[in-house]
């Protein structure tokens, strides 16, 4: 069955599950053009140059972030409908199959390699066509609901409590989008670099990450992982499985499009 916002129920926003009202309010936007992928760097730059000081910024004038992985990426967007904001980002580095240089392999191998431990699961043991890096997620302040009284105060966003319940599923609308592209683009093999609290909540979602390298100091505590995109599909919640369904439905054509007029990321290889 194909569920887009128009399939949700028109009742009163307190009739809709949770899950209803995120399709309602959001949309997923692949970024196959300047301006999607301005918008995206500059929700980067929002939490990892100026929240967090993660980052030095690309460009500070123009307030952006970007590095010399996002020409071999897929990025994308998560709208909000209403206001046409940036509520959430991440992207799916993919290695560079003309190369066999450092410059080519994805952000693990370049920035965590000596961590990598695993005898089977690293990136060097599995076909380039097969593999792929999730990074740069980051959601916008104004829709984290534990900011929102402040978001409220330095903006004209005004969210009811129907619509708040929502906000959550952000992060896992972003790594839906991953499993959606990583899918799309027959790359089954996923590796993150994250806080091993973040695996362990999404472990929640049924999204059973495997620990493939030893914890590391990179912007606090950071570690190595690793999820096969088959065994995510099969093994998430029953409940995210529409969620799933809208999310492929939105990127596919989207990449699809992208595909014929040339996006420079799957240019790299086959998809």
């Amino acid at each position: 069955m194909r569920i887009d916002s128009s399939s949700c129920p028109q009742g009163s926003e307190s009739s809709l599950t949770v899950y209803e009202q995120f399709i309602r309010d959001f949309r997923f936007r692949l970024a196959d053009d300047d301006e999607t992928k301005r918008r995206v760097y500059a929700l980067r730059y929002e939490i990892y140059c100026e929240e967090l000081c993660y980052e030095e910024p690309a460009e500070r004038f123009d307030k952006v972030e970007k590095d010399e992985y996002d020409e071999r990426s897929l990025h994308c967007l998560i709208e909000h409908r209403q206001s046409g904001k940036a509520a959430g980002c991440m992207r799916l580095v993919l290695p560079d199959q003309r190369t066999s240089q450092v410059s080519g392999r994805l952000p693990i191998q370049s920035h965590g390699s000596q961590s990598l431990n695993h005898a089977t699961l690293h990136p060097e043991r599995l076909p380039d066509e097969n593999i792929c890096e999730v990074s740069r997620l980051a959601i916008s302040r104004d829709f984290r609901k534990a900011r929102h009284t402040e978001a409220l105060a330095q903006n004209a966003l005004r969210f009811s409590e129907q619509e708040l319940r929502c906000f959550p599923l952000i992060l896992i609308g972003l790594f839906l989008a991953t499993y959606a592209l990583v899918g799309l683009t027959h790359r089954p093999h996923v590796f993150a670099m994250m806080e091993p609290r973040l695996a362990k909540l999404l472990s929640r979602s049924g999204f059973n990450f495997t620990k493939v390298g030893e914890t590391i100091e990179f912007h606090g505590k950071r570690s190595a992982y690793y999820i096969n995109q088959r065994n995510a599909e099969e093994e998430m919640n029953a409940e995210l499985v529409p969620l799933y369904s809208y999310v492929q439905q939105q990127l596919g054509p989207q990449l699809q499009a992208a595909q014929a007029k040339g996006y420079p990321a799957l240019e790299l290889g086959t998809v």
